[in-house]
């Protein structure tokens, strides 16, 4: 009879362990994939600086007001339907640190992918407040909302200031290895408010990530963070002299 009480309380216990495990588990796994978006654009970073040819230019970088690392944006279901995908997004604060990262994702548009190219890398690099206005508020469209176009490339390319004021936000992509700047007009990129709440905190919005200093960095996204932070080193940020007009 004590044998058998035994059993029976350690069936309970087990029991138990198991409703208790299956939720921290089930979260475990949502975060997993959260983290491996992070360390996926991260990885795209660093290919696209390590390859001084075809980098982005040291000056944009210093200039950048915000990037966005978009790691495998794929194209709709065969071919049709525009392309979507996800990543993350940190805007540069007033003393020139990064904010921690915001999730985001975009999609719609024609991203000019290749014939039979069906995943591109894409970093967008926002220069001044206007083009990252509207997606503090939940999205944006490019070309609508702000203006944007393909970014020169080579990591020692000069970026004249007419290149600055004809656009808020500049676009480049990496398929198969090759890099170059890229069209993405009328493509929407809003707030992944889902992931940043899975990562920061139920009541936490990409709003209050990018502009509020309460919202900390954590191990999830700190190896995106590392390598933004490498690319475009801390420093005070220049605003353009000239205004557009």
């Amino acid at each position: 009879m004590l044998k058998r009480n035994s059993i029976f309380i350690g069936l309970l216990f087990l029991l138990a362990m198991l409703a208790f495990a299956n939720p921290l588990a089930a979260q475990q796994s949502k975060e997993s994939a959260e983290a491996e978006r992070a360390a996926n654009a991260a990885k795209v970073l660093t290919a696209i600086m390590n390859i001084p040819e075809n980098a982005i230019p040291d000056e944009l970088m210093a200039r950048a007001h915000a990037i966005a690392v978009i790691p495998h944006v794929v194209k709709g279901a065969f071919g049709f339907g525009g392309q979507w995908g996800k990543g993350l997004l940190s805007q540069r604060r007033e003393d020139g640190s990064w904010s921690a990262p915001a999730y985001v994702e975009i999609g719609g548009g024609s991203f000019g992918l290749q014939i039979g190219v069906q995943a591109i890398d894409v970093v967008l690099v926002f220069t001044d407040e206007d083009g990252i206005r509207g997606l503090l508020k939940g999205k944006v469209k490019l070309g609508v909302d702000a203006s944007a176009t393909a970014g020169p490339v080579g990591r020692k390319a000069e970026v004249g200031t007419d290149i600055l004021l004809r656009s808020g936000a500049f676009a480049y992509s990496r398929s198969r290895g090759l890099f170059a700047g890229v069209s993405l007009d009328g493509s929407v990129v809003g707030m992944d408010d889902s992931a940043n709440r899975k990562i920061y905190g139920n009541e936490v919005t990409g709003e209050q990530i990018l502009l509020g200093k309460s919202v900390r960095s954590n191990p999830t996204v700190e190896p995106f963070l590392h390598e933004l932070q490498k690319a475009s080193p801390p420093h005070v940020h220049e605003k353009k002299v000239t205004q557009k007009s």
